[in-house]
């Protein structure tokens, strides 16, 4: 799958390792070299740079035959429709040009996964197993068995499953991605291109990245690994032989490897894994009660910030766990459970690793002033399913499908957790709508001067005898404004 550049494929981190200096090649004596890369500090939590040839000439294989039995292949196959006749089922037109009924056909797809627990729990990247009538795991011992789906959430790109045998499988444990440092080495073990397992390493080379149009929560950790198609799903693993990310994308023009790839942190996966064992069939995410956006330069200049971080509260649901702890729009959330905030995608990850009925410290900004208030999360409020209108007649929104923003919706859509509205979710290739530039995510603001406030709203005034028509639509936080003659 590949778009802006984002491809999400089945891969395994493949990490360059750095090259050894030269100076540190001839340096024998352990005080030159601590004279060049300098002495570990407290600050560094113990960690230092290899001094000498023979810390680089280390090897990693111990620590391979320890992890590598605990990742898995993943097959994924779907029965696919075959094609309709040309000739619309017209049995003379099917005779003489002899078009044979064509079977269902089988498409397959392949990943990696990790068993993260010995009873034959596995996971893997939901665009892995997307939409499989059936999906088969081989372990490294070469033994293949039929799985069973415990819990897929497709906004977090995670799925788990279930295996069963006599025996224990060897399985990984879940490190604390958080104590994850740029520069701390890791090793990448997975499938890629279906050769068979391969393991390679690299480094952290960045944290907390958003905004790569591969889920929801957008906070992945970043490594220069050559990641390829055959291994999402594949295994980021420390030092410790802990599991810190499930491989998930890179950035490629090309579909190959630049160096910039992406794994899901295991603190997400350690949320989605506790909901699935518990027997979950969604991944309730907890509620704060709040919507929130980012801290522009220009608030920041306002707020009297040094620089834009943070999450901006934007609005305070009445009666929820953000009222209750007496956050206020206006307020600006610097951190939470003392873990820094520096963007309001952070925080949507932050709260999305948290249980439901935690209680969470918040450090925010009021006023110039630095305050802290505690919230307990809970589970977000049944809200009713929102009815789908297509809206029809003859106007620029013909063929366009709306419906009543919710904040499970907006969150859905990937729209701010605050918007409100209607909105398109669908739309009709051949339609007015798709011919007049609308698209699926845009919120209709303004038609005609008239406030659109509901879906019958808009199919109110989309039914007006007129063929003058002005309106007004929010998409990606822009307001567009538009006038024609239809």
């Amino acid at each position: 799958m590949r778009g802006n550049g984002i491809v999400s494929l089945s891969v395994a981190l493949i990490f360059a390792l750095f090259a050894q200096s030269s100076q540190a090649q001839d340096a024998t004596e352990p005080g030159a070299l601590n004279k060049l890369f300098g002495s570990e500090t407290a600050a560094s939590g113990g960690k230092r740079t290899p001094f000498g040839r023979a810390e680089m000439e280390l090897s990693f294989a111990p620590l391979v035959k320890e992890t590598a039995p605990a990742v898995v292949n993943v097959y994924a196959s779907k029965q696919v429709e075959p094609q309709r006749s040309p000739f619309m089922g017209d049995p003379f037109f099917e005779r003489f040009f002899g078009m044979p009924e064509s079977p269902p056909r089988a498409r397959s797809s392949l990943g990696s996964g990790v068993m993260v627990d010995p009873r034959g729990i596995v996971i893997t990247n939901y665009h892995v197993i997307r939409d499989a009538d059936e999906i088969k795991v081989a372990t490294s011992d070469g033994r293949e068995f039929e799985s069973k789906m415990l819990l897929k959430v497709e906004e977090v790109d995670l799925a788990v499953l279930k295996i069963e045998a006599p025996t224990p499988f060897p399985a990984l444990k879940l490190g604390d991605s958080d104590a994850l440092e740029v520069g701390d080495l890791v090793l990448a073990i997975g499938n890629p291109f279906g050769v068979g397992q391969t393991t390679t390493s690299g480094i952290v080379s960045a944290l907390a990245r958003s905004h790569i149009g591969v889920s929801d929560f957008g906070f992945f950790i970043q490594t220069d690994a050559a990641i390829n198609p055959g291994n999402s799903g594949g295994a980021l693993i420390n030092m410790s032989g802990q599991l810190v990310g499930i491989n998930t994308a890179i950035f490629s023009r090309s579909g190959g490897s630049i160096g910039i790839g992406f794994a899901i942190p295991s603190n997400m996966v350690r949320a989605v894994m506790q909901a699935a064992m518990s027997g979950a069939k969604s991944f309730d995410r907890p509620y704060i009660g709040a919507g929130f956006e980012p801290v522009t330069a220009q608030i920041a200049e306002a707020l009297g910030m040094e620089r834009p971080y943070g999450a901006l509260v934007a609005k305070v649901e009445q009666g929820g766990p953000a009222d209750e702890a007496g956050l206020k729009p206006g307020d600006v959330i610097l951190s939470l459970n003392d873990a820094h905030i520096e963007h309001v995608d952070a925080l949507g990850y932050r709260l999305a690793t948290q249980t439901i009925g935690a209680k969470v410290r918040l450090t925010l900004l009021r006023q110039g002033e630095t305050k802290q208030v505690s919230a307990t999360l809970v589970k977000e409020p049944e809200s009713p399913a929102a009815a789908a209108l297509e809206i029809g007649g003859n106007s620029p929104f013909a063929g366009a499908t709306v419906v009543q923003l919710t904040p499970r919706l907006a969150t859905k859509m990937r729209l701010p957790t605050q918007a409100a509205g209607v909105a398109i979710v669908e739309l009709n290739r051949t339609s007015p709508a798709a011919k007049f530039g609308l698209r699926p995510g845009d919120i209709v603001r303004e038609v005609n001067g008239q406030e659109i406030k509901s879906p019958k709203d808009l199919a109110q005034a989309a039914g007006q005898q007129t063929r003058r028509w002005s309106f007004t639509v929010e998409r990606g936080g822009r307001i567009l404004r538009q006038t024609l003659r239809y």
